[in-house]
């Protein structure tokens, strides 16, 4: 498959909206095997418009989307603009359809590639005493 050190894309994202689909490339179709006995997904996916030197080398951000925001450094907030421009999304899994998933509350546009998914599990994933600034309590969840 690939090389050390590169990355893979196992898919795309083929329609974007309330109800998004994600494509899974035939040769990594096999991976979703027992998938959908989540109810939830973490989505990981390369921020094609944003991979581009400026916004590589984007450090320091004030975020848009969090009225009041200060001046934050991009590895303390969820900027598009980063070194590396990965994004994370927790998915509903609505539905699969062989290498098709039909997912609720993805944050990515049509033809974003997908590097990876993984099943979302509150006993690993969910810190419920979890601190955060105030300023990331306004605005969207991510």
């Amino acid at each position: 498959m690939g090389g050390k050190g590169e990355v893979l894309f196992i898919g795309t994202v083929k329609s974007a909206g309330e109800v998004s689909t994600i494509q899974i490339f035939d040769e990594f179709c096999e991976g979703l095997l027992g998938i959908e006995e989540y109810s939830h997904l973490i989505v990981l996916y390369w921020l094609h418009l944003r991979d581009d030197e400026r916004n590589r080398r984007t450090l320091r951000v004030v975020p848009p989307r969090h009225k009041g925001a200060p001046l934050t450094g991009v590895f303390a907030c969820r900027s598009p603009s980063r070194p590396n421009p990965i994004g994370l999304t927790v998915v509903r899994l609505e539905s699969i359809d062989g290498c098709l998933l039909r997912v609720v509350g993805l944050d990515a546009f049509e033809g974003t590639p997908i590097i990876d998914i993984k099943p979302y599990s509150p006993r690993a994933d969910s810190v419920p005493d979890a601190k955060t600034p105030e300023w990331t309590l306004r605005g969207p969840p991510t």
